[in-house]
C-alpha cells in the first residue's frame, strides 16, 4: 500500500513550468517559450504603442503591466497596477488609455506607459461606466474596441439555463461619450472572447453552451454576426441543433429558424474563450487572418476534453478547418494550462494567457 500511494504521489506531481513546455505541441516550425511567469490567473491582455503587455485576472482581482526592456521576447519587470478589484478579466488599449472591465463597471487608466514612466506608487483610474449587471456567475468580461470605436461589452448569463432577460444574454456596444448600450448580439448564454475579422469587418464570437445535459452535448459555438442584434438561439436551442428540454418543449427546430446558427459548432464542453484574427505577417502567409481559438477546457466532464489553441480557416465567411496550434495542456487527465486569451507584439509573434498556469507564453515561426 506504502509503494501505491508513493507511486500515486509520483504520478500526480505537479510539472515544473520546463516540464509543461516539453509537453506542448505544435505544428512543424513553431515554437514555444514563456514571455512571462507568475502573472497570477493571467485572462485578457493588451499591448501598449510601446509593446507593454497589460493583464487582467478574474480570481486574482489584479491588473499586470509585463514589460520587456530588451525586447528579447520576455518580460524583464512585473508591475501590479490594481488589485482587489472585481473579476477585472477584460482588457482593451485606446489610444495610450487602458481599459479595465470589472463586473459592473469599465474603468480606464489613462496614459497609463506615461504612469509607468513616471514609476507612480499607485496607479490613477477613473470610471467610465458602472451601469452593467453586478452578478458575479458569468459575469467576468473580455472587451474590445469595435471600427466604430465603442466598446463591445459581453453580458452573459446569470444561471446556467434560465428565460431571457434584456440585461443578459447579450453583446453590447458601449459609446463612451453619450454612455448607451446597443444590442450587437443576443441569445448568447456566455461569450468571453470575440473579434473583428479585419478583411470583412464581421464580429466573431464565442459562446459556452449550457451544462447538465451530459458529456456530449450541446455543442459549444463560434459564431459570426451579420446583422444588427442577430439571435443565436439562448435559452431555446443550442449549437443550432440541440432543442432545450425546458425552453423548447413541445416545439421542433423548424420553430426556431429565424435563430443563426453557429459557424462552428464544437465539441461540447471545450469551453472557447478567446478568439483572435491574426493580422501579423511573422507566421507563415497561410495563416494570416487566421482565427484563433482558445479552448479553456470542460469542468464537469467525464473525460476532460479542449484545453488547446486551435486555429480555424475562414474562406467565404465559412469555417472550412479546424486544427491545433497547441495541444498538450492537458496529459492524462491532469491539467497542465487553461489558454485564455491572445495578444499580438509587434514582431507579429503571439502571446497566449493561462490562468491555470499563471503564465504567458509566446509563440514564434522558425522555418529553419
Amino acid at each position: 500500500m506504502k509503494h501505491i500511494l508513493i507511486l500515486l504521489s509520483c504520478l500526480l506531481a505537479p510539472l515544473s513550468s520546463a516540464q509543461i513546455l516539453d509537453n506542448l505541441s505544435l505544428p512543424s516550425g513553431y515554437e514555444i517559450s514563456y514571455f512571462a511567469q507568475d502573472v497570477d490567473n493571467a485572462r485578457q491582455m493588451a499591448v501598449s504603442a510601446n509593446g507593454i503587455v497589460y493583464v487582467g485576472s478574474r480570481k486574482a482581482g489584479k491588473v499586470h503591466a509585463l514589460i520587456d526592456d530588451n525586447k528579447d521576447g520576455i518580460a524583464d519587470r512585473k508591475i501590479v497596477l490594481a488589485e482587489k478589484l472585481n473579476m477585472p478579466s477584460g482588457l482593451a488599449m485606446k489610444n495610450g488609455n487602458l481599459f479595465v472591465a470589472e463586473v459592473s463597471r469599465v474603468i480606464r487608466f489613462s496614459d497609463i506607459d506615461l504612469q509607468l514612466k513616471r514609476q507612480a506608487k499607485s496607479f490613477d483610474y477613473d470610471v467610465v461606466f458602472d451601469d452593467l449587471p453586478d452578478k458575479r456567475h458569468h459575469g467576468w468580461k473580455f472587451i474590445r474596441f469595435a471600427n466604430n470605436g465603442e466598446l463591445l461589452i459581453p453580458v452573459g448569463v446569470a444561471c446556467n439555463i434560465c428565460e431571457e432577460n434584456p440585461k443578459f444574454g447579450r453583446i453590447f456596444s458601449l459609446n463612451l461619450t453619450t454612455k448607451k448600450l446597443t444590442t450587437v448580439a443576443q441569445g448568447v448564454r456566455n461569450s468571453v472572447g470575440f473579434d473583428t475579422n479585419p478583411k470583412t469587418g464581421n464580429l466573431w464570437f464565442s459562446d459556452n453552451g449550457r451544462d447538465m445535459m451530459g458529456d456530449d452535448i450541446p455543442p459549444d459555438e463560434i459564431n459570426r454576426v451579420s446583422k444588427p442584434q442577430e439571435h443565436f438561439g439562448f435559452p431555446f436551442v443550442h449549437g443550432g441543433s440541440v432543442l432545450d428540454p425546458e425552453y423548447a418543449k413541445n416545439k421542433t427546430l423548424m420553430d426556431f429558424q429565424h435563430f443563426s446558427a453557429p459557424k462552428l459548432a464544437l465539441q461540447a464542453h471545450v469551453a472557447p474563450l478567446g478568439l483572435h484574427f491574426y493580422r501579423g505577417t511573422h507566421f507563415p502567409e497561410e495563416r494570416h487572418n487566421t482565427l484563433l481559438v482558445a479552448e479553456h477546457g470542460s469542468w464537469n466532464r467525464s473525460k476532460k476534453v479542449g484545453y488547446r489553441v486551435m486555429m480555424a480557416t475562414i474562406k467565404g465567411g465559412e469555417v472550412t478547418a479546424y486544427e491545433p496550434l497547441v495541444s498538450g495542456f492537458l496529459s492524462k487527465e491532469q491539467t497542465l494550462g487553461r489558454p485564455v486569451a491572445f495578444a499580438e507584439l509587434a514582431d507579429g509573434t503571439l502571446l497566449v494567457s493561462d490562468d491555470y498556469a499563471n503564465a504567458i507564453y509566446r509563440i514564434r515561426y522558425n522555418n529553419k
